[in-house]
């Protein structure tokens, strides 16, 4: 589970920042090996990145590298975070006295560090690789032609479907926590809850006592039922416009 929840967690967060990721591969490879001055300036600053790349190579270039960042922040955080948990549950964190040991933390965190960042490295090079291409007019550093799946490609609509399957479970689950405890909860003569009064009093009472984890019980669950659903859903419903307007041309 502190596998399954890191790593998920850094994935959500990975859609948000992923933008900057892009801007900040460009400038870092703008200017490379040249002394300043000798070398055109496509990206002033951040903001100025921003609209660079959304003006010249469209907004969605701004989440280039999303699918394997994503499958990066899983494998690293999910290592990183899932091993230093296990550490800590297994007690090897501690002293015989039970106090917590600093160095045994700080190796514990130095070695789940590595080998996340080990075993993530050849999956990040690809993402650096994607996030740099750009149309020639505002190309920095060398540009790879990768090209994940070809065009009009039914891969595309399945891992566009495995990213939306992760917004959803991480967005929908606490709600999902809520409404299965309410339709579970025991009712007087009238039909009435006797815990809770509603979505929100359920989401509160949740949080209060049992953390904000609480809200998230059965997440796992729900990405293996909700994930393949989502996906299943999506690729057929993407299959079927094609074969629509292949047959109605």
């Amino acid at each position: 589970m502190d596998f399954l929840m890191s790593g998920l967690a850094a994935c959500g967060a990975c859609v948000f920042t992923n933008p900057l990721e892009v801007v900040k591969t460009r400038m870092q490879l703008q200017g490379e090996l040249r002394a300043p001055g000798t070398y055109q300036r496509h990206y002033r600053n951040v903001f100025h990145a921003f609209i660079t790349i959304g003006k010249v190579d469209g907004l969605a270039a701004l989440q280039k590298g999303l699918a394997p960042a994503l499958l990066y922040q899983f494998l690293m955080n999910g290592i990183r975070l899932g091993t230093y948990g296990l550490a800590e549950a297994g007690g090897y964190l501690h002293t015989a006295e039970g106090s917590l040991s600093p160095p045994r933390s700080a190796a514990a965190g130095a070695l789940a560090g590595v080998m996340g960042a080990y075993l993530g490295s050849p999956i990040y090079m690809v993402k650096t690789h994607l996030q740099a291409q750009a149309a020639s007019e505002i190309a920095v550093g060398h540009q790879y032609k990768h090209q994940i799946f070809p065009p009009q490609s039914w891969k595309v609509a399945l891992a566009a479907a495995m990213v939306s399957g992760i917004a959803v479970v991480l967005a929908m689950t606490p709600f999902d926590v809520a409404s299965t405890r309410l339709y579970n909860q025991p009712t007087d003569a009238q039909g009435k809850g006797l815990m809770y009064r509603g979505i929100l009093d359920a989401l509160l009472q949740t949080a209060r006592t049992e953390g904000i984890f609480g809200m998230y019980k059965g997440i796992g669950a729900s990405y293996f039922r909700l994930g393949p659903h989502t996906i299943l859903s999506l690729f057929f419903w993407d299959q079927l416009r094609s074969l629509y307007h292949t047959y109605t041309k």
